[in-house]
């Protein structure tokens, strides 16, 4: 038992990495489809590329969206418009003329100014009996209120009315409109000599309203209904039928035959295959594609093996892709080319190198093709459109870059749709609009990669070229502090910075880390500046008034208090690493040998004149180590002729070697040897180190 725990102690790290692992392609099995999948792929315009296919099942063919569409639309057409007939109306109105007709008939023929003689043709019981046959004949026949649809129609058409829950069609021609109603009214009236068209008009116009009323609520009900019945499928294939043969183009036809009979495999044969089996392949799949990343790193990048955190990066980041793309499938209004996922290869370009970002969104994107429909066309949209987003931010060091990279994205996306599309119609018809405006959306959304970089540094203590750009800013307040109270450490800084950059770049380094890392790394000078020659510009020495373990002290807690300052502005502990490291856990020389000369006798505590470390870890940290020790003693040479600069860079490079400063960088002796060109050109640049021509 003992030796178990023992195990589980010295292999935690793996155990961790195991876990992660895991972990990760539970969840994403999770997010998978719970039903087996069509075995076939196949892609509109091209050939059938497997043996010929037999209909295992009746099954029947789906019409297209574009179909039911139409036939919606058709529907909504020529859909029938309800009138409902108020037959209480008519008697209500002739009701209303029997009481009103003798009081209007007063007011015209029995007022002080009515004209007898105008008046007297007219016989009240002609007026009485013709207004009310009227106003019953046109109830009768039917006065229709008049809508948008009526006016649409012609006199022709027909209408249903429902008359006592009976519906009846009608034509238009037989039914009167207010305004046919009055027409036909003038011309009754005129037909009557004996009749007083005044009167009766006076009361035709409170009593003439239409009886024939649109009925919104059974005609929408009725729309409903029949849109509800339109049948989704058109015809049927029957069991043992060939769907198609090996070499036939998959057409308009054959390919909405295949789609149905997919989608009726998956739903009848799919839900029957056993779940074990089905998670089974799954989890082999998703933990083979993983495998292929934790290869990749293994082989190309063992920085990141070695870290946890960065492990648990790569596989989050994949996990979060997998999981975005798995809303498609829950919710219809995602469509899976809206989603970003453009982003994946920028968050990753941003803290590691192009061919890991590239490589991490291939794996991502061919995992998530088992969720995507028409898994071939999505897994190369998307990866042509990834490998330029890439190719397009080489080095983000702006905000602006992303705008330039989503319309790569954009343009990247919408190109290789209208590729597909032109192969699989061979017309430009078929294209549909609305995929410009999904791949519009990702474009857009790729630039929350910019708040995903700064939250993905501050979980994981990352640090992107963004950031490194923005501490590399010599206005930046530590380093303006630093300008004004040590301006000779400062001049050292950034001389030490161009030193390192240009080495770093020569042997394919992180140049910017470097360079803002040089910045920063005599930051603890700045508290006691005198106490460092470059900042001594009197003469006046105070080392003169200190024994050598005191002096030894002060210099060597230049790093403890650059360490501390740099915590207290937030540093990120990459550049902190390269104030840890920029001696190693070298000896402070001077300070050192001129105690053993004055007290040769005397047994000396080496960890009182030695710095507390660690050594460099990385190439960068090594080459900072390298410039900075070069660039200071550059300073003390009397001569800075080629043979000078010559020895001194070997000197210290090689007496740091033979320290073992570098034995935890993973840095070649070809680096070495590279570093030591640079240091000696650049230096002799800076010291302006001409050739002696002969006399």
């Amino acid at each position: 038992m003992k030796k178990f725990f023992a195990f589980l102690r010295n292999k935690h790290d793996v155990i961790f990495k195991i876990m992660m692992f895991l972990v990760t392609v539970g969840l994403i099995v999770v997010v998978f489809p719970q039903e087996g999948t069509f075995r076939y792929e196949y892609t509109k315009g091209k050939p059938w590329l497997h043996p010929d296919l037999f209909a295992s099942f009746d099954f029947a063919i789906q019409k297209t969206e574009a179909e039911i569409q139409e036939e919606r639309e058709e529907i909504i057409r020529n859909s029938p418009v309800y009138f409902r007939e108020d037959t209480a109306l008519a008697g209500r109105r002739l009701m209303s003329l029997d009481i009103d007709f003798q009081r209007h008939w007063n007011l015209r023929h029995e007022s002080p100014e009515a004209d007898p003689a105008e008046l007297a043709p007219y016989s009240k019981n002609a007026t009485y009996k013709v207004g009310r046959n009227l106003l019953s004949e046109l109830f009768n026949k039917g006065i229709i209120e008049v809508t948008d649809y009526i006016e649409r129609k012609d006199s022709n058409d027909f209408v249903t009315i429902i008359s006592n829950n009976v519906a009846e069609e009608k034509p238009l021609m037989d039914l009167f409109t207010i305004q046919s109603a009055f027409n036909y009214i003038n011309i009754q009236l005129e037909k009557h000599r004996n009749v007083d068209p005044v009167v009766l008009m006076g009361l035709f116009e409170n009593l003439v309203t239409h009886n024939i009323i649109y009925d919104p609520q059974t005609t929408q009900t009725v729309l409903e209904q029949q849109l509800e019945d339109i049948s989704l499928t058109r015809g049927k294939v029957d069991l043992g039928a060939r769907i198609i043969s090996r070499g036939d183009i998959v057409d308009q036809e054959k390919f909405r035959v295949l789609e149905s009979y997919r989608s009726e495999y998956q739903a009848q044969v799919g839900n029957t295959i056993n779940y074990l089996f089905l998670v089974s392949g799954q989890v082999i799949l998703v933990t083979l594609a993983l495998l292929v990343i934790f290869f990749f790193i293994y082989l190309f990048r063992k920085d990141i093996v070695a870290d946890n955190l960065k492990v648990s990066f790569l596989l989050l980041i994949t996990l979060l892709m997998v999981l975005m793309a798995s809303l498609s499938l829950r919710f219809d209004a995602i469509h899976i080319y809206m989603l970003p996922f453009g982003i994946l290869p920028i968050v990753v370009r941003a803290f590691y190198d192009t061919r890991l970002a590239l490589f991490t969104h291939l794996v991502t994107i061919m995992i998530i093709g088992f969720l995507a429909p028409n898994g071939f066309e999505f897994a190369f949209i998307q990866l042509i459109a990834g490998i330029f987003a890439v190719f397009s931010i080489a080095n983000l060091s702006k905000r602006s870059q992303l705008f330039f990279t989503a319309f790569i994205i954009f343009a990247s996306y919408s190109l290789c749709y209208l590729g597909f599309a032109l192969i699989e119609e061979g017309n430009v018809n078929s294209i549909e609009p609305f995929y410009f405006g999904f791949f519009g959306i990702s474009a857009m959304m790729t630039l929350f990669s910019y708040p995903l970089i700064y939250l993905f540094e501050k979980m994981f203590g990352f640090i992107s070229d963004v950031t490194l750009i923005e501490l590399s800013d010599t206005n930046s307040p530590l380093l303006r502090e630093l300008a004004m109270r040590a301006p000779g450490t400062f001049q050292h800084s950034l001389q030490v910075a161009n030193l390192a950059e240009e080495a770093t770049f020569e042997i394919g380094g992180d140049a910017l880390l470097v360079r803002t890392g040089a910045l920063y790394h005599d930051i603890g000078k700045m508290d006691m500046p005198r106490y460092f020659i470059e900042n001594q510009t009197s003469g006046i020495n105070p080392h003169d008034e200190l024994n050598f373990e005191e002096s030894a002290g002060i210099i060597i807690g230049h790093v403890i208090r650059g360490i501390e300052k740099a915590k207290k502005f937030n540093l990120p502990e990459n550049i902190i690493d390269f104030i840890r490291t920029h001696h190693g856990d070298t000896m402070v020389q001077y300070f050192y040998k001129s105690y053993l000369k004055q007290f040769p006798d005397k047994l000396v505590d080496e960890k009182m004149f030695r710095y507390p470390g660690p050594r460099p870890f990385s190439k960068e940290t090594a080459v900072l180590m390298m410039a900075d020790s070069v660039e200071a003693a550059s300073r003390a040479l009397k001569s800075y002729d080629a043979e000078s600069i010559d020895k001194l860079v070997e000197s210290i490079i090689d007496y740091q070697i033979s320290e073992k400063q570098f034995v935890n960088a993973d840095i070649t002796f070809k680096d070495i040897t590279t570093i030591k060109k640079i240091l000696k050109k650049k230096l002799s640049m800076i010291y302006h180190v001409r050739i002696e021509y002969p006399k």
